[in-house]
This record gives C-alpha cells, structure tokens and sequence, in this order.
C-alpha cells in the first residue's frame, strides 16, 4: 500500500486516550501521558479534565473546564478514532467523574486503566470528597487494571496500610472492586525496597522488590498508568502489560532529570523506549 507521494503507508499505530489533568510544568498528568504512548508506539489523544498551575515546587491552582466542553472532547476522539485503551488520571470533581463513566459505558470502551490521583506529589489534594465516592461507585467497576498508591488505596478503602500483610489485604479488596486487576505500587511504603503488587481475582498474587532510588520522581504513578495503557493496546494480556510496563518505568527512573529548580525527577520515556531490549522475554511473574 502507497500514499500519494508513493511512499510505502506506515502501518497505524495502537490509539489509546488520557482522560487526565495537565500539569503546566510537563513533568505529570496529560503530558506524562502523551510522551509515554509515543514512547511505546501508540498515538495518543486526550481529554484535559482539569488544568493546574504547577512546576517543580508544586501545584499553586487548579481549574476544571466546564463540563459540556470535557463532554466535547470526549465525542470528538470516539467519534473520530478507534481507541485501543483508555488511561484515566485526574478528575477532580464527582461530575467529571459521572461524565467520564457514563461516556466511557455509552462507547463501550475497553482496556481502563484508573490511576485514582488524588493527592500531588507536592502534598496538594487534587480531588474532594465526592469525587472519591463518585470513583468508589462509578468507575471502579469498569477498571480493566487499577494503579493506586498506598495513600490512595486507604482513601478509596478508609483502612490504614502499615504493615506487608496490610498491603496484600488491601490488594485483595480492591481486587474485589474491579472488573480487571489491581496493581498496588509501593513508592509509598517504608524501607529501603518498595514493592509493587499486583492481583486478579481468583488468581495468585504478583510481586515486584525495587531498591529505593536516591531520588524523588514526578509523574511516575501516570507514566506507569499510561504504559500499562500502551500496552495493553499493543495486545498484551493485563498482567503483561504491568510487567512491561514496570520494566519501562524502571527504565525511565534510571534516565530522570531535573529541568527545573524544585527537588523533583522527571522521568524519560524516550530514553527508556530507546533502552528497551530487542525482545521483550515471557513476563517474570512469579507468585508471591
């Protein structure tokens, strides 16, 4: 097959939607997103729930567009493409919220991925009380793979994680609340190792061991959600997906830079894609 200019037509790309916040200082959010699905050969679109005011040293202000105009973008990619998964970031309110699943269940959209930002890095709540209900009850349920934290995990359970066996019960209840698999990431957790887990219902339980690294990244929960994304887009089954995609994160980690004059890392994905061995071997789950 040719273009017009005889060119031999490049195959198309995975397309795969953020539905997220964009962060001004494009360390996080919908720009995190965007360099992730290009990194890992998928073209992204997005839909900006929210807008922030933020750098390296935090978030000064957020702003929510009015809600006909988030429904506007949202008809205009389904309308338009043919969306291969779907990354869910920041929304803020319970009718962003409201919006997002009752389009997302009119489409019929498939391969969610939910990343429930609640809170920034910097400390800035980022979503009300509402909203968190509103996630509980309306997009849970539609979640093909779920990301949070553990601060976010005890706000979406209203239990504390203090301990291993906290993480593994929590892990197991949220596992009970989506329709795919929970991925419960330990960047939160004490020690010097971190540990990722990850769970489908009925199946064994998947762990990830991290050395702490000597620094403090920005945007790594959505650069972690959006390749889970890419790649469930590119075909693979959701616990591969998590696998190559905490293989990709690991590889960005590594090439992280500080652009501006906060303490904060921003990640490299392009850095991490160009990293990548030529073949990415059978995923290393092994049951916990």
């Amino acid at each position: 097959m040719l273009h017009e200019n005889n060119r031999p037509a490049r195959p198309a790309s995975p397309v795969v939607l953020t539905i997220a916040g964009s962060d001004s200082g494009g360390g996080a959010g919908i720009q995190a997103d965007l360099k992730a699905f290009m990194a890992l050969g998928c073209h992204g679109l997005s839909a900006i729930a929210a807008l922030t005011a933020q750098n390296t040293r935090g978030v000064t202000a957020v702003h929510h567009p009015p809600l006909p105009f988030l429904a506007a973008q949202l008809e205009a990619v389904f309308d338009d493409f043919q969306i291969a998964a779907v990354k869910i970031g920041m929304l803020g309110t319970a009718p962003v919220v409201e919006l997002v699943a009752r389009v997302l269940a009119e489409r019929g959209a498939g391969n969610i991925v939910l990343d429930p930002v609640l809170v920034a890095s910097s400390g800035a709540r980022l979503s009300d009380d509402e909203a968190l209900v509103a996630l509980r009850e309306r997009l849970l349920p539609m979640a093909d793979v779920l990301t949070p934290n553990l601060p976010e995990a005890q706000a979406l359970l209203g239990t504390a994680i203090d301990t291993e066996a906290d993480a593994d019960a929590a892990a197991q209840a949220l596992a009970g609340l989506v329709r795919g698999g929970v991925l419960l990431k330990g960047g939160h957790g004490h020690g010097a190792a971190l540990v990722d887990r990850y769970l489908e219902r009925g199946r064994p339980m998947h762990t990830w061991r991290h050395a702490r690294l000597p620094l403090e990244g920005h945007g790594t929960g959505c650069t972690l959600a959006a390749a889970v994304a890419a790649r469930l887009a590119q075909g693979d089954a959701p616990g591969q997906a998590v696998d190559n995609a905490i293989a990709f994160l690991q590889r960005a980690l590594g090439a992280a830079y500080r652009p501006g004059r906060g303490p904060v890392h921003v990640l490299d994905p392009m850095a991490a894609a160009l990293a990548a061995p030529a073949a990415v071997p059978p995923a290393g789950l092994d049951p916990s």
